[in-house]
C-alpha cells in the first residue's frame, strides 16, 4: 500500500516537473517573442521620429531659402540703383571739374546751359540705408531643451503589485466593492485590470474547481463596484494589476470573498396534501385544477439596488421546521414551508410565478404557525397575497388585516428580511420597486412560506 502511495505520488510529482519544464520552454518562446516585438516598436519608434525630424529640417531649410532670396534681390535692386546714381554723379562732377578749369566765357556758357546732359537728381533721391538686413538670427534654432528630453527617455517601468485591503472591501446585496492600494504612488499608471471568478472554496482555489475568470479593464481608481451580482456560489475570488501605457504588472495575491448567499428548498413533510413539493418549486396538484409553479431563485444577492440590506451577518440555520405535535398544513391553509429558518442577520430570496394562478401568496412565517392557519391570517405570518378570482388584486396581509397594494403585479417578487431590525420588506425584482415594508419584531425564527391554490 505504501508503495502504491509512493509510486503515485512520483507520477504526479514527474507530471508536475513535466509541466513545469514545459511552462518553461514556453516563457522562453515568450521571451524571444516578446523582445523582438519591444525592439521592433523602438526601433519603429525612432524611425518616426527621425522622420518627423526630417521633416523639420526641410520645411526650416525651405524657410531659410525663400529668404534669403528675398532680401537678396531687395539689396541687388538697391546697389543697382546706387551704382547708376554714383555714375551719373562722377559724369557731373566730371564735367563740373573741367567748366572750372577753362578760360574762356564762351566755353563757361556753352557748359552751363540749362539743357545739361547730366543732372544729379538720382544721387539726392537715394536712401542711403540697407532695405533689407543681413541678420538672419531670428531663423537659427535651439534643440537644447529638445536634446535634453530625448536623452532622458527610458524605459517604462513595469507597475508595482497592487495590494487588495480586505478591510476596505464590501458585500452588500447584489454588489461587491473591492479597494487596493499601491505599495508606493506612480503617477504612470494609465489604468487598472480586475479580474473575479466564482468559486465555492475559502482560500486560493485549485484551478480546475474554478469558474474562469472575468475581466474588467479599463478601471481608473483604486476601487471598483460590481452590479448586477447573482451569488450562486458561496464565495468570490478577486485579482488586480497595474497598467501603464506600455506593460501591465502582475497580478496581486487573490483575496476571497464571502457573498453570504441564503439557500433553501421547500419542506415537502410541511405541504397541503394539494400540493406538489419539489426542492425549489411547488404547484397545485388536484384532479382537474389548473398546474400553476411558483419558483424560488435560492440566492440572496438579486437584492433590490434601493433595499435596506447591506450585508448577511450571520448564516440561516438549517433546521427541521416541523412543529413539534402539530401534522401538515391541511383545510384551506394550501400552505409549505422553508427548510431553513432565519434567526439573525439579513437575507434575501426570488420567487416567480404565474400571474395566471388563482390565488398565491408569499412570505414568512413562526414555527408555530397552525395547520388550519392561513399566510396573513394570522399573528404568525407576514406575505404578499395574490387574489385572481374574479378581479385581479394584490395585498399585504398580517394578522388577518389586509392592505390593498397599488402598484402592477410584478413577474416575480423579491423577499428580503432583517431579523435583527425586525423588517420584511417586498420588492418587484425586475425593477426593484419597492412594493411594501412590515416593521415588526420576531419573538422567534422566521420561515420562508408559500400558498399556492387553484380551482378544484
Amino acid at each position: 500500500k505504501d508503495l502504491i502511495s509512493i509510486t503515485h505520488t512520483l507520477a504526479l510529482k514527474n507530471e508536475e516537473i513535466s509541466n513545469f519544464v514545459c511552462t518553461l520552454k514556453q516563457s522562453l518562446d515568450n521571451l524571444e517573442a516578446n523582445s523582438n516585438r519591444v525592439q521592433g516598436d523602438l526601433e519603429s519608434e525612432f524611425t518616426s521620429l527621425h522622420s518627423v525630424l526630417d521633416g523639420m529640417k526641410e520645411s526650416m531649410l525651405t524657410r531659410i531659402k525663400q529668404e534669403r532670396a528675398s532680401r537678396t534681390y531687395e539689396l541687388q535692386s538697391q546697389l543697382s540703383a546706387c551704382s547708376k546714381a554714383l555714375e551719373s554723379s562722377e559724369e557731373l562732377l566730371e564735367l563740373a571739374n573741367q567748366t572750372m578749369c577753362s578760360s574762356e566765357t564762351d566755353g563757361f556758357n556753352q557748359v552751363t546751359d540749362p539743357t545739361p546732359l547730366v543732372t544729379m537728381a538720382p544721387a539726392f533721391r537715394l536712401s542711403l540705408k540697407a532695405k533689407a538686413s543681413d541678420n538672419m538670427s531670428h531663423l537659427m534654432v535651439d534643440f537644447s531643451q529638445e536634446r535634453g528630453m530625448l536623452q532622458s527617455l527610458k524605459f517604462l517601468p513595469v507597475p508595482a503589485t497592487p495590494e487588495i485591503q480586505v478591510s476596505e472591501c464590501q458585500v452588500c446585496d447584489n454588489t461587491v466593492t473591492i479597494a487596493w492600494t499601491l505599495p508606493e504612488p506612480d503617477s504612470k499608471i494609465d489604468h487598472y485590470i480586475l479580474e473575479h471568478r466564482r468559486t465555492n472554496h475559502e482560500g486560493p482555489p485549485r484551478i480546475r474547481e474554478d469558474y474562469p475568470w472575468m475581466v474588467l479593464e479599463g478601471i481608473k481608481e483604486m476601487e471598483h463596484t460590481l452590479t448586477g451580482l447573482r451569488f450562486d456560489t458561496r464565495y468570490m475570488t478577486f485579482r488586480v494589476r497595474a497598467c501603464n501605457k506600455a506593460v501591465a504588472g502582475e497580478f496581486s495575491e487573490p483575496v476571497t470573498l464571502e457573498t453570504h448567499a441564503f439557500t433553501f428548498k421547500l419542506d415537502a413533510a410541511s405541504s397541503h396534501q394539494n400540493l406538489k413539493v419539489e426542492d425549489l418549486s411547488v404547484e397545485w396538484d388536484s384532479s382537474g385544477g389548473k398546474i400553476q409553479e411558483m419558483r424560488k431563485e435560492k440566492n440572496r444577492t438579486n437584492s433590490p439596488m434601493h433595499s435596506p440590506a447591506r450585508s448577511a451577518l450571520m448564516s440561516p440555520k438549517r433546521a427541521p421546521t416541523a412543529r413539534p405535535g402539530r401534522d401538515r398544513f391541511t383545510a384551506e391553509s394550501y400552505t409549505v414551508l422553508a427548510d431553513t429558518m432565519i434567526d439573525a442577520g439579513q437575507q434575501y430570496w426570488e420567487v416567480k410565478f404565474d400571474k395566471e394562478s388563482k390565488a398565491f401568496a408569499v412570505g414568512v412565517a413562526l414555527r408555530s404557525l397552525g395547520r388550519f392557519d392561513q399566510l396573513g391570517k394570522s399573528s404568525a405570518s407576514w406575505c404578499i397575497h395574490l387574489n385572481n378570482w374574479l378581479q385581479q388584486s394584490l395585498t399585504a396581509k398580517h394578522n388577518n388585516k389586509a392592505r390593498t397594494l397599488d402598484c402592477p403585479i410584478p413577474n416575480s417578487i423579491g423577499v428580503y428580511v432583517n431579523y435583527d431590525e425586525g423588517v420584511l420588506s417586498f420588492y418587484n425584482s425586475k425593477t426593484k420597486q419597492l412594493m411594501h415594508t412590515f416593521k415588526t419584531k420576531f419573538q422567534q425564527p422566521v420561515i420562508p412560506a408559500f400558498m399556492v391554490r387553484n380551482i378544484s
